[in-house]
């Protein structure tokens, strides 16, 4: 499975952040090449466990694989994060000690055509990170009006020209279905202004994030797991996330800055009124980002941002 194995982003730091000890129970909720899992293990060895989870079932094949020599402290499912607390309650633990999310799309899914994650090759419109995800990214073009379309591209990738790709998805698919990611990059290019002028960045990288983050409902699990964080933990417990773009990372330092802080009652409120104390503290007052030599080394740790937190005892 040499295809799972990539570079896992700032594992150092995520290791230290999470701090994970022998007799303790992680989860990591992105399974994807196990990387990070296989150095929570030795972290945590001699018998520190692991929870690993994956909605993707090749993801899931790879790491059974790949954490084989840990098997014994090792518990893989293939489910989503955002169901974590039936995860404990079917296992009978109280919390965990420590959890662990690497969002978005691994580079496996993105490497490989026929899963429709990436426009540098040409696939199928498909999208979904498992068989749990409703409907595929084809079917979604094919079918969705033109303000739901534009909705999509401008909240999931803040897409500038939304309502103009939107509108030529709607003109295009009466003659011709979208089916492939070449199909799709290349109207998206054609459509925005200046879509033909080389650039860093490719005019369609905006959409194709929007229409992944709705297909998978990535913002949705991630505030599920959010709202429930604290009670997902053991006191004491440390929660890591490393973030990719500012919709997801906005969710996570407003949640993690909500349970440090505590009160809750209007900044000119003359007395707390709500009761509410801190829950919580903040390990990382700025998210954290790569040095430019791993960045070197490993380009998508380019735009990662590392946060994390602990309950309070």
């Amino acid at each position: 499975m040499d295809q799972f194995r990539h570079a896992s982003v700032m594992p150092s730091e995520v290791l230290d952040l999470l701090n994970p000890q022998p007799g303790g129970v992680y989860l990591d909720g992105t399974l994807g090449g196990a990387g990070h899992s296989r150095l929570i293990l030795e972290r945590s060895s001699p018998d520190g466990r692991l929870v690993g989870l994956d909605r993707d079932p090749e993801a899931l094949a790879a790491a059974r694989e790949i954490l084989a020599p840990y098997q014994d402290r090792v518990i893989l499912g293939q489910e989503n994060y955002a169901d974590a607390q039936k995860i404990l309650d079917d296992l009978e633990l109280p919390g965990f000690d420590g959890m662990l999310l690497d969002l978005g799309v691994s580079s496996r899914q993105l490497d490989t055509a026929e899963r429709g994650f990436s426009f540098r090759t040409e696939g199928p419109l498909d999208m979904r990170m498992g068989p749990d995800a409703p409907q595929t990214a084809a079917e979604l073009l094919n079918s969705a009006d033109e303000y739901e379309l534009k909705r999509i591209f401008r909240d999931y990738g803040e897409e500038r020209w939304a309502g103009k790709v939107a509108k030529r998805i709607a003109a295009t698919r009466l003659e011709t279905p979208l089916v492939t990611t070449w199909q799709l990059a290349e109207m998206v290019r054609d459509t925005v202004p200046k879509g033909r002028v080389p650039s860093r960045i490719h005019p369609a990288t905006r959409i194709f994030q929007a229409l992944r983050i709705y297909i998978n409902d990535e913002l949705g699990s991630l505030q599920r797991i959010l709202a429930n964080m604290i009670e997902l933990l053991n006191p004491g417990g440390r929660f890591v996330v490393i973030s990719f773009h500012s919709l997801e990372d906005r969710l996570v330092k407003r949640a993690f800055r909500k349970e440090a802080k505590g009160c809750q009652c209007p900044p000119r409120a003359p007395a707390c009124f709500c009761g509410q104390l801190p829950r919580a503290e903040m390990l990382t007052k700025k998210g954290l980002k790569a040095t430019e030599e791993e960045v070197a080394g490993n380009p998508r740790a380019r735009s990662a941002i590392v946060r994390a937190i602990q309950r309070l005892p």
